[in-house]
């Protein structure tokens, strides 16, 4: 192969060789973790491909099996092998070859034993982005395509994502199982190895396994894998966001992103701040907030904002919250669920949460010094 021509040629006709072959919409090679009762405890994917026809998707496909639609699968080590012969070749076209050079180093991999189990090389394959995730292989596909930034919050389906990932320990040595953890930690003890636990959940810190280009993340514990943060996002000490959520350009995060938020360029989340998600006490609102918002420090949100917005401190606005509004009347917050160019706050003479039209205002933005990440 010399050219991206040939790489076409060769791809079109592997293509062929497989009875109703139809490209996914995204698609991975990566290395699972097993745990000892053979639960999938976590998945390392090193490079996702987003709805792109190569050469790549249909080598491995060939491999083991894979038609259509969306499903997983192990490789074994003369399968992944194999995909490397009939890929190798491309590489003498002088352009990128990300999956390749991934496949090389995972092929050492194969089978080897982990701190908390074994380690298997998988492929995933995700034939529409709305199909439910079918395990927990394809859901860590889909928490990796977010942080990765492939794709935007709510851009995947995540359907039933907590029943499918495994609730482990996270340690300085990778995940265990919570079953039997403790013989695990003194074996290691014995062999003079310090076991730190970090947390136990079914989602991991995200810089464990995605670090995103140009974000400033100053403790890693408080972003879920899952999260999307746009360059420029600077998240703080207090600052959290969860899965399938995050930030669509340069933001400040002091306060807290719950899971389905999305928040706009510029905006800042004051420290302690609270945008209230969809996982909790039934809530199926999707909240956003538009660009150049501010949240002041602990204050709360349960609508959307539209650009250019601002909650005063310590003010929770809630959908109920009743807002007196400039002309002398009174309507339900969720009534002005994302408006442009409000201010609310309190009143501090009569209590009442007031809603004004800013005209200009006292918050000029993001200090861009601090978002130059």
């Amino acid at each position: 192969m010399r050219t991206l021509d040939d790489i076409a040629t060769a791809r079109t006709a592997l293509e062929a060789t497989i009875d109703g072959w139809a490209h996914p919409a995204a698609w991975a090679v990566g290395v699972a973790t097993i745990g000892p009762s053979g639960s999938v405890l976590d998945v390392t994917f090193p490079v996702v491909n987003l709805d792109t026809p190569s050469l790549s998707a249909v080598a491995v496909a060939q491999q083991v099996g894979h038609v259509a639609g969306t499903a997983t699968h192990r490789l074994t080590p003369d399968q992944l092998e194999a995909a490397i012969a009939v890929v190798a070749p491309a590489e003498s076209v002088d352009v990128p070859h990300p999956n390749l050079a991934a496949w090389r180093q995972l092929a050492s991999l194969v089978d080897v034993p982990a701190a908390g189990g074994t380690r298997q090389v998988v492929a995933a394959f995700i034939g529409d982005l709305a199909d439910a995730p079918v395990d927990a292989v394809d859901a860590w596909l889909r928490l990796h395509l977010l942080s990765h930034r492939r794709v935007a919050p709510h851009g995947v389906a995540l359907d039933g994502v907590f029943g499918l990932l495994t609730n482990c320990v996270w340690t300085n040595h990778g995940p265990f199982e919570v079953e039997g953890f403790e013989a695990a930690r003194l074996a290691a003890r014995v062999e003079g190895r310090h076991v730190e636990v970090r947390l136990v959940d079914k989602f991991p810190p995200m810089l464990d396994y995605v670090v995103p280009a140009g974000v400033r993340v100053a403790d890693g514990n408080r972003v879920r894998l899952g999260a999307h943060l746009a360059e420029g996002t600077t998240v703080m000490h207090e600052g959290f966001c969860n899965f399938n959520a995050g930030t669509l350009g340069a933001s400040m995060v002091e306060g807290r992103i719950s899971a389905g938020v999305v928040v706009g360029d510029g905006s800042d989340i004051g420290g302690g701040a609270s945008i209230m998600g969809t996982l909790s006490g039934g809530g199926t609102e999707t909240i956003r907030l538009g660009e150049r918002c501010l949240l002041g420090a602990n204050s709360g949100l349960g609508i959307s904002l539209g650009d250019d917005c601002v909650v005063e401190a310590g003010l929770y606005l809630t959908g109920g919250t009743r807002v007196a509004m400039p002309d002398g009347s009174v309507v339900k917050a969720r009534d002005l669920s994302g408006a442009d160019g409000l201010l609310f706050r309190r009143n501090s003479e009569t209590g009442a949460v007031q809603a004004l039209v800013r005209d200009g205002g006292s918050w000029s933005g993001l200090n861009a010094e601090l978002h130059a990440n």
